[in-house]
């Protein structure tokens, strides 16, 4: 594939999750990110958004919220479950995405805050419509999507590389 070739980075927050007496790695999904992980994937669906690999974080909520959000999807891309994107900087988020295959151009990485905000804030150097004042305005809760598009390779992906197109939240606040 050549460099210039078009991409896009979807970021996805880990539904709401329970405070059960676990280690913080085992947190299963509260009811409401039973219900809110769906909707993530309608979202996704209905804005055209068919991922061909997810990077999903190891964490039992992560990888609840993905089992739910998968099946709402056109096609079910591969998917690797990615121990590195657990409790993740966003250095070390941004590091995983320079690892993926250039025969990837649609990558969906499912895993927790305050890495995912981070590296939605630090790749976006352009943005479409409100969508970076929204995400600014409401941070990124739980259920949270942020869509980057950029034109390379994944290894060029650094700061400031990308262009913030959308940005959705369930339970955003409506004015």
């Amino acid at each position: 594939m050549s460099v210039d070739v078009p991409r896009s980075i979807v970021l996805v927050r880990h539904a709401k999750a329970d405070w059960p007496e676990v280690a913080d790695h085992e947190r299963p999904l509260a009811d409401r990110g039973r219900k809110d992980a769906p909707a993530v994937g309608e979202w996704l669906a209905a804005h055209g958004i068919a991922p061909g690999l997810t990077l999903c974080s190891t964490a039992v909520r992560t990888r609840e919220t993905w089992k739910l959000t998968a099946p709402h999807l056109p096609q079910r891309p591969k998917t690797v479950y990615e121990e590195r994107l657990y409790d993740a900087s966003p250095g070390e988020i941004i590091a995983v995405i320079n690892d993926v295959s250039e025969d990837v151009q649609d990558l969906l990485v499912v895993a927790h805050n305050p890495g995912l905000q981070g590296v939605a804030e630090a790749l976006t150097g352009g943005t479409e419509g409100d969508a970076l004042e929204r995400m600014q305005r409401n941070g990124f809760p739980t259920s949270a999507v942020a869509v980057l598009r950029f034109d390379g390779s994944w290894k060029s992906v650094e700061p400031g590389s990308a262009t913030l197109t959308d940005y959705w939240a369930p339970h955003e606040p409506h004015e």
